[in-house]
């Protein structure tokens, strides 16, 4: 899937929130930071803001307001 596609998905879950979202990535990434592990298989070179985007859209995250 694209990341465009990723991105849409993604944004359907936090209820079209643009803000919602980049605040719930930054938060995913600050934990990769810390040595959390991805929640989904990961090949090759991804960044870590696209696998926060990827789990988000699979609902492997769960975002709040």
């Amino acid at each position: 899937m694209r990341i465009e596609q990723i991105n849409a998905k993604a944004l359907e879950k936090v209820g079209f929130d643009r803000y919602l979202l980049s605040v719930a990535v930054a938060k995913r990434v600050e934990e990769f930071e810390k040595g959390a592990k991805p929640l989904i298989e990961v090949k090759g070179n991804i960044q870590p803001t696209e696998i926060a985007i990827m789990e988000i859209a699979e609902g492997l995250i769960q975002v709040k307001e």
